[in-house]
């Protein structure tokens, strides 16, 4: 079927065929290739949805007023030295996470798949990724942190190196030349997107997460904990992405969701628990005021099975688990992360952002 129309003397005519066809050729790996980038017509509507919320949710560090953490830095009585090093892990640790999963979203991710729609949010993900890094450098400046000791962080703390390693050993996997038809492939780089999706930003952020914003809710480091929860709301919109982008991989290619590959991942979860929870006894070598490292270990095992959960793998504890850390309800609970943060975020969501075009417009 064609289209036609004329404009003056001349007739052009549009294959509505070719249209469905390139729709019809639309897969996460091993589609249609194209260099136009051509959105249209969506296949995947959810990541280009999940992409406007992201940008309507834009932020800049600058735009956090640091003068109160700065004082409360610099005056010895504000702060304890608990306080003090759960900032110091958290900006040596983050400093160096979201860069490689900004690096493992753009350079692996976002070069196998082949749908623009997919490669349009994961550019936002790399994009964010670079803010959250950005934000770092922020608040080391501000805060006059030593960034030579965050350097050193990556080397000298052995369960930074170790979490490090987890995922960079992941995503090493798959920089080389693959077959994309090859189940053995596409389990790989589903595998991929489980790490970094549920086991490293689903999960393994999430303690100290938790511990600067306790900080936060005691009225410490404000501007600190107000950009961790940007950047926590970025987070939850990343792990849906890849849940989400795990899940279309596994409907088009039911042959790699085998028992034993069901099981291999809950493995690498229960790895990723693991380490995340002898990282939080370095965090918290002390307890502090409202900072408990059994509770935060144990927040790491609720937040685990919840991931296994979303992904349609059994959880480790067949009884649902309580959140042992109620407080966190209001500001990190798990079931809340897409509306928990209702204050200034609203200020930086654009009205144009918001308006999403609906189907037939599309």
């Amino acid at each position: 079927m064609q289209t036609s129309y004329t404009v003056g003397n001349r007739t052009f005519h549009l294959d509505a065929a070719q249209a469905e066809a390139a729709l019809a050729a639309k897969r996460v790996v091993g589609g249609r290739e194209t260099m136009a980038f051509n959105l249209l017509p969506l296949r995947y509507r959810w990541a280009y949805d999940l992409y406007r919320t992201m940008k309507a949710n834009h932020w800049e560090p600058e735009d956090i007023p640091m003068a109160k953490d700065i004082e409360q830095w610099r005056d010895p009585r504000a702060l304890t030295d608990v306080d003090r090093w759960i900032i110091r892990m958290g900006v040596g640790y983050f400093s160096a996470a979201e860069g490689i999963v900004g690096d493992n979203i753009i350079h692996v991710v976002r070069e196998l798949v082949t749908a623009s729609e997919i490669k349009l949010v994961l550019g936002r993900h790399a994009h964010e990724e670079n803010i959250h890094a950005d934000s770092l450098l922020y608040m080391i400046a501000s805060l006059g942190i030593n960034p030579h000791e965050c350097e050193a962080m990556f080397e000298d703390i052995p369960t930074i190196r170790e979490k490090n390693r987890f995922v960079t050993e992941t995503s090493r996997a798959l920089r080389r030349d693959l077959d994309m038809t090859d189940p053995e492939s596409i389990r790989l780089l589903a595998k991929n997107m489980f790490v970094f999706g549920q086991c490293m930003e689903g999960t393994q952020f999430y303690g100290l997460f938790g511990m600067i914003l306790s900080l936060y809710r005691q009225g410490k480091l404000i501007g600190v904990g107000t950009m961790f929860r940007y950047t926590l709301r970025d987070e939850s919109n990343h792990i849906e992405l890849l849940r989400r982008l795990l899940a279309e991989l596994v409907n088009e290619n039911p042959q790699i969701w085998t028992e034993a590959f069901k099981e291999e991942l809950r493995e690498l979860m229960r790895e990723a628990v693991r380490l995340e929870q002898g990282f939080i006894d370095d965090c918290l070598p002390v307890e502090g005021v409202g900072l408990s490292s059994a509770d935060f270990s144990q927040y790491i095992d609720y937040i685990a099975d919840r991931r296994l959960v979303g992904v349609g793998l059994k959880p480790f504890h067949e009884a649902p688990l309580e959140n042992p850390l109620p407080w966190l309800a209001e500001l990190m609970d798990v079931r809340k992360e897409q509306n928990f943060f209702e204050g200034r975020v609203t200020e930086y969501q654009k009205a144009s952002a918001l308006a999403v075009a609906s189907d037939d417009e599309l």
